[in-house]
């Protein structure tokens, strides 16, 4: 099963992502509370996939998305936004995420950008 690494400044959201991957088959392979987080974890653990909240701490989740790209050109990358985020989402999308969840999550559309993401 694909291998997915969670980042969310929200032990809540992370939690959600999580119940619904891993019900869903999904391999969970780690958590990052924060952009820098996210990138020292993916080099690390070489996820399939990363869901990356776009408003986190210390680092947001499009520099963490510029970063693991750098690292890895063919990372997938799904971001996860608030309401009103479109601009993010936008430049995450030109930046080379595959995709974007909005919150509250619904588990259809998680589930559904995820194996777009991972296709």
């Amino acid at each position: 099963m694909p291998s997915v690494l969670i980042a969310d400044d929200a032990a809540f959201m992370r939690m959600m992502i999580k119940n619904i991957l891993s019900e869903a088959g999904y391999e969970i392979l780690g958590e990052a509370e924060n952009g820098a987080v996210a990138v020292a974890k993916y080099k690390e653990l070489n996820p399939d996939l990363t869901t990356m909240d776009i408003t986190m701490p210390e680092m947001d989740g499009l520099q963490a998305l510029k970063e693991i790209r750098s690292h890895n050109p063919a990372a997938r990358v799904v971001m996860c936004s608030a309401m009103g985020q479109q601009s993010m989402v936008i430049e995450s999308i030109q930046a080379g995420a595959k995709d974007f969840i909005v919150k509250p999550f619904q588990p259809e559309r998680v589930l559904e950008a995820i194996s777009k993401a991972l296709a």
